[in-house]
């Protein structure tokens, strides 16, 4: 492949609801642009950016893959993403490295909810976008019904650049809504002129009239002219509009047919004429030495700097790290330091991947995205720069993952295998996190969603040939007393020589600590228990408090009071006053109307309005407790409740079937409350089968 200077590339994320074209209208492009001489199929399992056995298997793409194509002198960096909710952080990592994005919607399905989240996450990292109906060879896809919905959700800024020709319920070509021109496509895909139909005449009018007004108010001279009935030449139209574009104020919306590849050309066409390379965007990094700010820009004339914005590690091809080159030129053998590791990295080949294919090329300019290979600890979101201007980039923000499940190898023998597996899927993945809950002897697997973490285990199998099965996880359950009690446990044994002798008399009641487990305390008179022996007898309730005697849960919040006891002057021993103080805390603690506790987190939900009833409903049947409620940005409302975290489990599936996928939700642990007396039956009953 040809080097690139910074003002001939594009980098464009290409976002969409699940199953919308996304990676067929990729496919399309790449076939246009001559990088393959026939279309792969998504169905057929061959297209170029659905490697991964999974993604052919299941129909889908599940990681963001970066397929370039050279578009007369410009290099277009595509990066197809996943649609669906579960491999959001796949999303994150490509809009980090995009400076623009084309939005897809599928023309028969029409205006979905990947569609609005496509949309808020351009508005949230500020990108200018295209938008791509796909499928218009379907006679039941409706442009004109998505240009309307699009404009009712985002107002006068969604502008028709294309109208679609049908004749006898076909695609048969475009209407070019700058020149008022149209054409169709032959047998062989090349464009022949033709009439705009009359009936067609109308919407165009309508259509070129709203551009027009657009373009006027990009500057006072074209206002002027505009309100003096003044006819736009096409390059001041085009010229506007590239601003407009560039700024957010117009997205364009245009038509195509990934599947036969029509309408693609044009597509090509506007990427290069309207969304911005990347010097016409800021990028800003913290200079570690200087601590000030410094404008990396994407000016090829400053220090080398690199962005990692994602990685691929595979038992086959290795690990390659994928760069966004932040500024500089980065050559073959460049040395590059990495501040936050504090270690330098000799770079050896540069390369750039075409969905699994690296290319190796001799150098990449500011702007540019390629990967380097077998780099040393460096991880997603690290920084490359030079040791003499060493810098950090603000790093992608990665959704947090909230959906988990215990998991255990099939094969114990595996479980090394499997740790190590966990790893390397989590320098690809940051949404997954493999944590040990040593508490409650559990391994637990963190993620977006179940399909997500389905997706892991089998992986586990194909790839790194590990089995492992996922569980529902064990809640962590606290125990403590409501009352007091007054018990006396005397630990004797006789066994030949030396016996065995502890004798304590204690009290135990709520200490209204729920934090502490413990607190010990000892009020005897007249040496009936030896001073020396105190330590031991705490040390006995600090090993008691790990498992408490109601469930085997850990306790908290209880006062232990020694108030008296004897000893024997050669059988005593702190062993023996240790055991007694175990024995004379499992007694009192069942005497002192011992209870489970549960934990309590607090959720954050965000739903459409119209959904709000539904989810209030829903949580007063997992016990949870609504403390209110925010409007916030978009129609959305902020559902703020108290819930047992119990009853979580299963809340990303509900919660999406109830919004249509919409609702998003976050959590955290705030303090743990009494469980129902049902509750606490159901889980004394489960550990003693245990």
């Amino acid at each position: 492949m040809k080097i690139y200077t910074t003002d001939k590339i594009r980098n464009v994320a290409v976002l969409g609801h699940g199953g919308a074209g996304k990676t067929t209208l990729v496919e399309a492009m790449a076939y246009l642009a001559g990088v393959t001489s026939r279309m792969g199929k998504v169905d057929d399992g061959n297209t170029i950016s659905d490697y991964d056995k999974e993604e052919i298997k299941r129909g889908f793409s599940i990681t963001t893959s970066v397929v370039p194509v050279e578009w007369g002198d410009t290099k277009i960096n595509l990066l197809d993403t996943p649609g669906f909710f579960d491999f959001v952080g796949e999303v994150e990592e490509a809009v980090a490295a995009a400076d623009a994005a084309i939005i897809v919607i599928n023309g028969k399905s029409g205006v979905e909810v990947g569609t609005q989240k496509a949309w808020e996450i351009c508005e949230k990292y500020n990108l200018p976008r295209l938008i791509c109906v796909t499928g218009m060879d379907d006679d039941n896809a409706s442009f004109r019904q998505i240009v309307k919905d699009m404009q009712e959700l985002y107002g006068k800024k969604i502008a028709p650049f294309h109208i679609p020709l049908r004749a006898n319920e076909k695609f048969i070509g475009l209407i070019n809504i700058i020149s008022k021109e149209a054409y169709k496509w032959d047998r062989n895909g090349n464009t022949i002129p033709t009439d705009v139909p009359d009936y067609s005449m109308p919407n165009l009018e309508l259509l070129r009239e709203a551009l027009m007004e657009s373009v006027a108010e990009t500057s006072e001279e074209y206002m002027e002219r505009y309100f003096e009935g003044d006819e736009f030449s096409e390059n001041e139209i085009r010229q506007a509009l590239r601003v407009n574009v560039t700024d957010g104020s117009i997205v364009p919306i245009s038509v195509a047919s990934g599947i036969v590849a029509h309408g693609v050309y044009t597509l090509l066409d506007d990427i290069v004429k309207y969304l911005p390379s990347p010097d016409k965007k800021q990028c800003k990094a913290i200079n570690i030495k200087s601590n000030e700010v410094y404008d990396a820009d994407f000016n090829f004339a400053k220090a080398k700097s690199a962005y990692i914005f994602k990685t691929i590690v595979d038992p086959f091809i290795g690990k390659y790290s994928l760069i966004k080159v932040t500024s500089g030129v980065i050559k073959t053998d460049d040395v590059l330091y990495n501040e936050e590791k504090g270690m330098d990295d000799k770079i050896g080949k540069v390369y750039v991947i075409r969905g699994n294919k690296p290319e190796e090329v001799s150098e990449l300019h500011a702007g540019d995205i390629g990967a380097l290979a077998k780099l040393n600890k460096v991880a997603t979101t690290d920084t490359l720069s030079t040791k003499a201007i060493p810098l950090t980039f603000i790093k992608t923000a990665i959704s947090q993952p909230y959906t988990y499940k215990s998991y255990n190898p099939v094969n114990k023998s595996d479980v090394d295998k499997v740790s190590q597996a966990l790893q390397k899927m989590m320098q690809e993945d940051l949404t997954l996190k493999a944590v040990n809950d040593s508490e409650n002897h559990q391994t637990l697997l963190y993620g977006i969603g179940d399909q997500q973490l389905d997706i892991v285990v089998s992986k586990l199998l194909d790839k790194y040939k590990v089995e492992i099965t996922l569980d529902k996880p064990k809640v962590a359950f606290r125990e403590t007393i409501r009352k007091k009690s007054d018990v006396e446990y005397k630990y004797k044994k006789q066994s030949g020589g030396h016996g065995q002798y502890g004798h304590v008399k204690m009290t135990f009641e709520p200490s209204g600590d729920l934090e502490t487990p413990y607190v010990f305390d000892q009020i005897v008179v007249g040496g009936a228990v030896p001073k020396n022996y105190f330590p031991a007898v705490e040390k006995g309730i600090q090993d008691a408090v790990e498992k408490g005697p109601l469930a085997g849960y850990p306790v908290v919040g209880v006062k232990a009071v020694l108030y008296d006891g004897s000893y024997h002057p050669v059988d005593s021993s702190e062993m023996a006053f240790k055991t007694a103080a175990i024995q004379a805390f499992k007694k009192g603690f069942m005497e002192a109307s011992p209870i489970l506790l549960e934990p309590i987190s607090s959720l954050k939900v965000v739903v459409p309005d119209s959904y709000t009833g539904d989810i209030m409903g829903d949580l007063n049947k997992r016990r949870g407790r609504v403390l209110g409620m925010n409007p916030i940005e978009g129609g959305k409302q902020e559902i703020l409740a108290d819930i047992p975290t119990s009853e979580l489990y299963g809340y990303n599936t509900d919660l999406r079937s109830m919004t249509g996928g919409s609702g998003t939700y976050s959590y955290e642990f705030v303090r743990y409350e009494q469980a129902p007396s049902d509750i606490q039956e159901k889980e004394v009953a489960a550990r003693a089968a245990e």
